[in-house]
């Protein structure tokens, strides 16, 4: 049987952290190791992980997801590593599935299928892809859970939310960006991945229940302003030189209908000051252009417009594909 190592980025989350460990304790394949990497919290958080017979690295501050995740990975020792959010419940086979799709087809990385833990029958979501403006969307959220959402699939892009992962991948991708804090950080991994030619599965036997950003929730000030600044730096990093030609007006479209919807939501400021922030950072940021991401970008934006007529067209991304 595969060795998996369990790694639990943990910021104040001692409730959830203790049902998390319930379902942990109900996997059909056996865990090797569990690792909480704790982000200095105040509340009992290290002492529910430790009595759950979890190893736990006590970082003392908020060092942002990234940073967290890095560190243990770096202490994992199995050949596979899932990555699970504090608040994330998986069923007793999640581990089990994945991980036999993963072997038998020889993926890089695999993930399930995320149900909104207060209404079952919704998808909270499925995997990740990414517009020509830089804009992501996690694939299925929000939407009816149907037979569209059973069909395995190839995947470019894993949510760091609960997925797994061949240790060996990051020795050859690298880790998480630790500049992005939080927040796309696994849809550039991705990009990294599938440039390398590294792919995926969605494994839809593989359910779990997300409760959904229950730290910070979906609109705070600081998930907006990181979100705004995340995108411009996605641009930066892997967009090629000549990107305001090729691609200035899907990421002007992108970005402008991005932020009206923080407007909607009283954000408007924290969204401008997020993409000060990548403006300010975005020189520094600028990465070497891999000749494949044009196509790739082509394709991940393919499977959004066809997903979302699908499944019927939210109001963003019917704007954004009219205007584009």
């Amino acid at each position: 049987m595969q060795r998996v190592s369990i790694v639990i980025p943990n910021w104040n989350g001692a409730p959830r952290l203790a049902k998390l460990f319930e379902g942990l304790e109900q996997q059909s394949h056996a865990i090797q190791e569990i690792i909480v990497v704790d982000n200095g919290s105040t509340d009992d958080s290290a002492q529910v992980a430790a009595g759950a017979g979890a190893s736990v690295i006590a970082l003392g501050a908020n060092t942002g997801f990234s940073h967290a995740v890095n560190r243990g990975i770096r202490a994992a020792s199995s050949d596979w590593i899932a990555i699970l959010n504090n608040d994330v419940w998986p069923e007793p086979d999640w581990l089990r599935n994945l991980m036999e799709a993963a072997v038998a087809l020889g993926a890089w990385f695999a993930t399930g299928k995320l149900l909104d833990a207060a209404r079952r029958d919704r998808l909270d979501g499925a995997f990740d892809a990414i517009c020509r403006g830089a804009c992501a969307w996690r694939c299925g959220h929000g939407r009816p859970d149907s037979d569209l959402w059973n069909q395995p699939r190839d995947i470019r892009f894993a949510p760091f939310t609960a997925a797994i992962f061949r240790a060996e991948l990051f020795e050859r991708v690298g880790l998480l960006d630790e500049a992005l804090e939080s927040y796309l950080e696994d849809v550039d991994f991705g990009i990294r991945c599938s440039t390398g030619g590294f792919t995926g599965r969605y494994v839809p036997r593989a359910v779990a229940y997300h409760q959904g950003s229950a730290t910070l929730g979906s609109w705070h000030p600081d998930t907006v302003r990181k979100i705004a600044r995340n995108q411009l730096l996605l641009v930066a990093k892997h967009y090629p030189r000549g990107w305001i030609l090729r691609y200035g007006w899907p990421i002007f479209i992108a970005q402008a209908l991005w932020g009206l919807t923080a407007l909607g939501h009283g954000r408007l400021l924290s969204y401008l000051q997020g993409k000060l922030e990548g403006l300010r950072s975005f020189r520094q940021s600028r990465g070497e252009f891999c000749d494949r991401f044009p196509a790739i970008l082509e394709q991940s934006e393919g499977e959004i417009r066809e997903l979302q007529k699908l499944t019927g067209f939210d109001l963003y991304w019917r704007l954004y594909f009219a205007l584009t």
